[in-house]
């Protein structure tokens, strides 16, 4: 008699395949506004198909236009600044413009990477993250406020002294005026019930404008203070002219502290703030103070890199031989020893990669034009328009235009860029002294910041605050201009000529 074993027998019974649901469909989405993109291919193409200019060979006429497309792509906002810079690499690099491997005379695809101002500006903006970490940033603006507090004029002295404080080594005017100051800015104007409306003149209106401006300043005052000041040490190297850390600061060290001392207390009176006295807010801020408790580790052990940092920026090429970029590291180095910065934070702070990656491109497409001649080529066209003037009224001219094109550019980086080089090659071309003319044209790109609230820097968080309109932030702003350009012109022409720069 046969047995039947019916759980074998069940399992030798192949079951019913489960039906596949279908795959949804894939949509590809365009990860860049083609409308946009039409800009920039047509004027680059259209660059291409005007003969080579004389004077450059092809080569360099194909180099301008790539640049050119780049530029207006990055002020286009066709894809985000890195990605515009990651195809313009491409393309240069795939049609030999700037080859891998580059040969006499060539400029490398990938130069600008090994290039020692890039990294000390990415290694300072990781060093700004753990100020932001730590809470010192927001500790050291608001000791200053419960100094100065008392009247609204000093509040505004609290946050220009907080931000030259940490102007060195937070090379962000966004980081500083947008992530530290402006919180606490709108944490001021509310204490007093000013909002954005009818009660954005008590006290919001003037602190933001005056924060933007103090910001450009102290963007002025030091070479690691804002991520265009190295590609202008390194378009001034690139024409001879030597910027080190030092002589950024000792150049900008006077007419800097004039202005911030003078532009809030002139912007304090053609655009008051209905509120005079601000007691409440000193008491605010102590009471803030008392509440993040005494300074931690981390915060203490920060604070002693810090002062290291400067003394090293400031002394330690001359004093010991060690670059600024190398004192950047050896900072980065001991926050990581100290368990302050791990190497997660590090590889995780996307802010620092990315301007690392669009700074090497275009610092790398800017020394192509130099060493290829159309930086040469521009320049001399520019001084025939401005020839017979003298170098001294020429520079003149030169700093106006340089700061009122600014209105055209919605991106500090892309303002340099397009202009710096060429602007100082004509300076030089007009017989300018060298120092003299790269430093001047430097300070007043980053002064240009202030003009509007596109400009750059905090101005974009500061007026998206929404206590000023347009009309009024251009208005305040222009007037501003006004005696920053006067200060920065005598006090600072006649500090430049003591220090020896002409």
């Amino acid at each position: 008699m046969t047995t039947h074993d019916n759980n074998s027998t069940a399992s030798t019974i192949p079951e019913k395949p489960t039906k596949t649901p279908p795959l949804a469909p894939v949509r590809v989405k365009i990860f860049f506004d083609w409308k946009r993109a039409l800009i920039p291919v047509i004027i680059g193409l259209g660059m291409l198909l005007i003969p080579t200019p004389g004077g450059l060979e092809p080569r360099a006429w194909h180099m301008l236009a790539l640049f050119v497309a780049t530029i207006v792509a990055i002020i286009a906002k066709v894809m985000p600044m890195g990605a515009v810079c990651l195809v313009a690499l491409t393309i240069s690099g795939l049609f030999g413009l700037t080859p891998v491997v580059p040969g006499k005379g060539d400029v490398g695809m990938l130069s600008g990477f090994a290039n020692s101002t890039i990294w000390l500006i990415g290694i300072a903006m990781l060093l700004s993250r753990a100020v932001i970490k730590t809470g010192l940033g927001r500790r050291v603006a608001l000791f200053f406020i419960s100094v100065f507090g008392k009247k609204m004029i000093g509040v505004a002295y609290g946050f220009a002294l907080a931000d030259l404080v940490l102007g060195p080594g937070i090379p962000s005017a966004s980081a500083r005026g947008g992530g530290i100051m402006y919180p606490i800015m709108q944490s001021v104007a509310t204490a007093y019930g000013s909002e954005p409306g009818p009660s954005a003149r008590k006290a919001g209106s003037f602190l933001a404008i005056a924060i933007s401006q103090i910001d450009t300043i102290v963007c002025a005052m030091f070479l690691t203070a804002m991520a265009g000041n190295p590609i202008m040490a390194s378009l001034a190297g690139d024409l001879g002219v030597h910027m080190s850390w030092t002589s950024w600061f000792v150049g900008a060290i006077v007419p800097g502290l004039v202005a911030l001392i003078a532009l809030p207390y002139f912007l304090y009176k053609i655009y008051p703030p209905e509120i005079k006295d601000s007691p409440e807010i000193a008491a605010f801020a102590r009471g803030e103070l008392k509440d993040m408790g005494p300074m931690s580790r981390a915060e203490k052990v920060l604070t002693a890199d810090f002062v290291l940092l400067l003394l090293l920026w400031i002394v330690g090429d001359m004093a010991f031989g060690i670059n600024a970029t190398v004192s950047a590291f050896i900072g980065l180095a001991i926050l990581m020893v100290t368990s302050i910065m791990t190497w997660e934070d590090i590889i995780k702070e996307k802010a620092a990669w990315n301007t690392i990656f669009w700074f090497a491109v275009l610092v790398m497409m800017a020394g192509a034009l130099n060493t290829y001649g159309v930086v040469g080529w521009i320049a001399k066209g520019i001084a025939r328009g401005v020839g017979g003037i003298g170098w001294h009224m020429g520079l003149v001219v030169l700093i106006l235009v340089f700061f009122y094109t600014r209105y055209f550019f919605a991106s500090a980086v892309a303002h340099i860029s397009a202009m710096y080089a060429a602007f100082l090659a004509t300076a030089l071309a007009l017989g300018a002294p060298p120092m003299l003319a790269a430093m001047s044209l430097a300070y007043t790109a980053l002064l240009s910041m202030g003009l509007t609230q596109y400009s750059g820097g905090p101005g974009p968080a500061l007026f998206g605050s929404g206590y000023n309109s347009t009309g009024r932030w251009w208005g305040v702003s222009f007037l501003c201009s006004i005696p920053s350009l006067l200060i920065w012109f005598v006090v600072g022409g006649a500090w430049f000529k003591v220090i020896g720069w002409w």
